[in-house]
């Protein structure tokens, strides 16, 4: 009995388990520094939105190297597109992120944390691909962009603080 169990909850292909729940737990790591920023400055889509967003991408990109490995699969009836889960996870998440953009009283409000959501979700497609350079540079240059290019914009006098509080 337990060995059915073992063997259940054992991978079948893809990824060593030690390899998928270390890029889980980065994906949720550097998503959580781009919510992080988001959470002080108090967005509508913060830490845990952008941790599960990075997650959630990791995890379709996890399935996506087990399934393109699975020896089940006939190579000649079962074509596998990896490029199909970049799609589908940009969409998705392009949903979510305009579900956050509102227009009101002539102005735009939300796209900076929509485009959070959008950084996450590559972010995790990243660590779930195993690109992890690639992942590490774009969370660190997100970081930056959200929160080191807003004072820059506001001590320079192209945004006033009124501007920044408003998520433009």
């Amino acid at each position: 009995m337990w060995n059915t169990i073992v063997a259940e909850l054992s991978p079948k292909s893809g990824p060593d388990t030690v390899v998928m729940l270390m890029r889980l737990f980065g994906a949720a790591l550097l998503c959580g520094i781009i919510g992080f920023e988001r959470e002080l400055k108090t967005r509508t889509a913060g830490l845990r939105t952008n941790m599960l967003v990075g997650i959630a991408s990791t995890a379709f990109a996890l399935i996506t190297l087990s399934v393109m490995e699975m020896p089940l699969l006939d190579q000649d009836i079962v074509r596998v597109d990896p490029i199909r889960l970049v799609e589908a996870v940009t969409n998705g998440v392009a949903f979510l992120a305009a579900g956050i953009v509102v227009f009101s009283k002539g102005q735009v409000h939300g796209l900076t944390t929509g485009a959070s959501m959008w950084l996450s979700a590559g972010i995790g497609l990243a660590v779930g691909l195993g690109f992890w350079f690639i992942a590490v540079v774009a969370a660190a240059t997100g970081f930056i962009v959200l929160d080191m290019l807003r004072k820059l914009q506001t001590s320079l006098g192209i945004k006033d603080e009124s501007e920044t509080q408003v998520d433009a």
